[in-house]
């Protein structure tokens, strides 16, 4: 079972015994009041009104231990689903998932690109019906729409500061504008913030009490989760990752500061070094192609060409792999994490570079390495991991929201009545 159960603030006693549920896998009573410390009959009259609601469903009894045996109860993963969107300059990936996470449909569409965003955003909800629609789940059963985005998010609704490739979305009212395309309610939140949330959810965090995602993709970021909450910080800002300074004499970031691992060793970081070089370009296969490619299509290149041999490539990314081993050591000590996992799309294509760097540089120089050892370890699911966070996010809100914040639909009602 996740740790923190007990002390993770949840909104209700029902949202601490769901919770409790879904991490444990299966469970019995007597288990979920040892997890939450509530009595026997409590327990009882949740897990009722759990199984009235179909949210909740018995299965089967557990072995013996010498009396009754006792009864195990898991999730209704059909009970509920949530549509999860990742929007990002060079593709769009929609997930539907269910109850536990679990995508039960998928698709991958162009980019945002250069297009308006009420265009994206109409055409991003016809595709969120497709998607619903192509396995025939009933719309009473989707709880919201979890939207994510590269960049920093502001304090309305919609992208603040934003990255270069989408600096035409700053300002814009994404959510309002999805959630009346839709129908549904839309949550919003960072590309990174929602892998590492996908990763909790989906049990690929463990038993830790502190852990982070680290996103590659078209920018890089990290997910923080502290006994079991995502932290987001008082702007939703936190784990900026990819804004960690490793060289003070580097070149300038978009976000105005100067050598930023960002910068030094993101994606367009990796792909601009080899355009600098028009044999390794021609090597990679970048210089074929009739019209630019998305970075996120270089990147994978580049990394197919480091897994086929081409030295120069390999070496490109070992570079940049070193910078981020140096600003994870970094957040790996300040947040004396327990592990770390590698997550995004960039990952997805070049992590069999990226993590033994990462994994030897946490190995040797973390300071907690006397104590602890960082376990660093890579996504299974990196491709998608940002678009079943998003989905995820809507779960936790609508099923085991927590005290210090509202449900989706009371924040999206406060908000609405907000602009004039």
């Amino acid at each position: 079972m996740s740790a923190g159960v007990k002390a993770k603030p949840h909104a209700s006693s029902k949202a601490a015994v769901l919770d409790a549920i879904r991490a444990a896998g299966t469970i019995s009573r007597v288990g979920l009041a040892a997890a939450t410390g509530f009595t026997g009959p409590t327990i009882s009259a949740l897990v009722r009104r759990l199984i009235e609601e179909g949210l909740v469903v018995e299965t089967g009894r557990a072995e013996s231990t010498g009396g009754k045996r006792r009864v195990l109860l898991q999730l209704n993963h059909t009970a509920r689903y949530a549509v999860g969107v990742h929007l990002d300059h060079g593709g769009v990936t929609h997930v539907l998932t269910d109850l536990s996470g679990t995508v039960v449909a998928r698709i991958t569409r162009r980019g945002a690109g250069a297009d308006e965003p009420r265009t994206v955003v109409s055409r991003t909800a016809a595709e969120i019906s497709g998607l619903i629609d192509s396995i025939g789940v009933e719309r009473e059963r989707v709880l919201g729409v979890g939207l994510v985005s590269p960049g920093p998010l502001g304090p309305t609704h919609g992208i603040g500061l934003a990255p270069p490739t989408m600096r035409h979305w700053q300002g814009f009212p994404l959510g309002q504008a999805l959630e009346q395309a839709t129908g549904l309610p839309v949550v919003l939140d960072n590309d990174a913030t929602a892998a590492a949330l996908g990763e909790h959810w989906s049990g690929g965090l463990g038993t830790t009490t502190s852990s982070a995602a680290v996103y590659l993709g078209t920018g890089i970021g990290a997910g923080l989760v502290i006994n079991g909450i995502t932290y987001r910080g008082p702007s939703g800002n936190a784990g900026e990752f990819g804004h960690v300074c490793v060289d003070i004499d580097g070149p300038e970031c978009w976000c105005g500061a100067r050598g930023c691992v960002e910068a030094m060793a993101g994606a367009a970081a990796v792909v601009q070094a080899v355009r600098a070089d028009p044999a390794l370009t021609g090597a990679v296969g970048l210089g074929t192609r009739g019209v630019r490619a998305s970075t996120a299509a270089d990147f994978a290149a580049v990394s197919r060409a480091a897994r086929k041999g081409e030295p120069k490539a390999l070496a490109l990314l070992e570079r940049s792999a070193r910078y981020i081993a140096a600003a994870a050591r970094t957040l790996a000590n300040i947040m004396d994490l327990e592990v770390l996992v590698l997550t995004g799309p960039g990952f997805a294509v070049a992590g069999s570079v990226y993590l033994p760097v990462v994994q030897r540089e946490l190995r040797r120089t973390a300071f907690s390495r006397g104590t602890h050892v960082v376990d660093v370890r890579l996504s299974r699911s990196a491709a998608t991991a940002s678009a079943v966070g998003a989905a995820a996010l809507v779960l936790e809100s609508e099923l085991v929201p927590l005290s210090q914040g509202t449900r989706l639909s009371e924040r999206l009602a406060a908000e609405s009545a907000a602009v004039p």
